[in-house]
């Protein structure tokens, strides 16, 4: 059976990029994506607007890469896979999150 996990997202950064390396010293870069979607209310005729924020990891020489030129702001197309993680918050309840593992990315698209 065929599947595909394909994510494409194109957004503005929240923060600066951090590089940090695994214990195995492979870099790696956490990101967040905001994504924005603006709509017109259909009773009040009024604009509206939603914005996503988005988890993505970079690995390897990407990671590198967008550590040395993406800043907080910067417009970035990002190319990935979903992953989801379990974990237990600090309350003992189980959680899952959800993360953009980057395939690729471009920087500075104009919209």
């Amino acid at each position: 059976m065929a599947s595909v996990n394909k994510v494409i997202l194109l957004g503005h950064l929240g923060q600066d990029p951090e590089l940090r390396y695994t214990t195995g010293g492979e870099p790696v870069v956490n990101i967040s994506v905001a994504t924005a979607e603006q709509w017109k209310d259909r009773i009040t005729g009024e604009k509206r607007e939603a914005t996503e924020w988005h988890r993505v990891g970079i690995f390897g020489k990407p990671a590198e890469i967008a550590a040395q030129y993406l800043r907080k702001g910067s417009q970035v197309f990002v190319e990935g896979k979903i992953r989801s993680k379990k974990y237990t918050d600090k309350s003992g309840i189980e959680r899952i999150a959800f993360e953009i593992i980057c395939v690729s990315f471009t920087m500075g698209i104009v919209s």
